[in-house]
Order: C-alpha cells, then sequence, then structure tokens
C-alpha cells in the first residue's frame, strides 16, 4: 500500500552511540536490524539495515555526541515496516521503552514511537490508509516530483 502523506524516500543518517558493538547488539535483538559492515580497529562505525531503511552507526567525536550524554534527543526517525503490529510486539517484549503507543495517525499511518538504549526516538510505521495531505487538513506548497 502507498500512501501519499508519507513518502518513502532515501536517507541515510548518521547516529552517535557511546558504544557502537553494544548498539548494534540492541538494534539487532531489539528492532530487528542487521549489520551490513562495519569499520575501524576498534571498531567505530557500522552500517546497518531493517528492510530497505540503512543507518550508519559511529562513536563519539568531534563536535558529536550521543543523546544519553547531552541529555536530550535532536532528531525522530521514521522507519516503514510490513508488519508494524508484529514490531511493535517484538520491541515492547524487549523492554525498550515506548514514548507513544501503536496508533493510527490523521495522515494514514498505523505507528508507534520508541526510544533505544542511547536515547535516539525512533517510529515505526506502516501505511494503514491512502490520504492526500489535504484529506487531513495539510496544505501542499509543492507537490512531490514524482
Amino acid at each position: 500500500m502507498s500512501n501519499r502523506s508519507v513518502p518513502v524516500s532515501t536517507v541515510l543518517p548518521h547516529l552517535v552511540y557511546r558504544d557502537v558493538i553494544e548498539a548494534s547488539a540492541w538494534l539487532t535483538k531489539v528492532f530487528g536490524f542487521q549489520e551490513h559492515f562495519r569499520y575501524g580497529q576498534p571498531v567505530s562505525g557500522m552500517q546497518m539495515f531493517l528492510g530497505r531503511a540503512v543507518i550508519m552507526l559511529t562513536g563519539p567525536r568531534q563536535g558529536t555526541q550521543s543523546p544519553a550524554l547531552l541529555g536530550h534527543g535532536t532528531q525522530t526517525l521514521t522507519v516503514m515496516v510490513n508488519d508494524v503490529d508484529a514490531h511493535y510486539a517484538r520491541t515492547k517484549q524487549q523492554g525498550a521503552m515506548i514514548w507513544e503507543e501503536l496508533h493510527e495517525t490523521v495522515y494514514g499511518e498505523r505507528q508507534y514511537g520508541v526510544e533505544d538504549l542511547d536515547g535516539h526516538r525512533w517510529i515505526f510505521s506502516a501505511h494503514a490508509r491512502d490520504l492526500s495531505p489535504e484529506e487531513w487538513g495539510a496544505t501542499v506548497v509543492n507537490p512531490l516530483p514524482w
């Protein structure tokens, strides 16, 4: 299913973790990510994926830090999954901190929000209905080019 209000696009976020190896294990166990590659000796970065979503993990360095050490987050990542109900059940069973319960939004997504071990906020979502932005009250300024 597609939803004109929530298109899927390609962005490669880089997330800072206090411990890249520990973060990789947690993201695999709780969210179902898989490691694609790692680099550095000791390991200083990894690329991981879940479905078609790809993320980079990196350790702290000059000018970057984990939300856990900053004391606050600065962004939320949305990842589209095939079965958001099953993903939610898995995440909840693993004891992750859910900050937004599973629900359907006004813009046609079934989603929930969760915080990871270092304080990054995630939304896992699946299209529930196809709605144009105008149907739920948004104003389109520029149509998407595709």
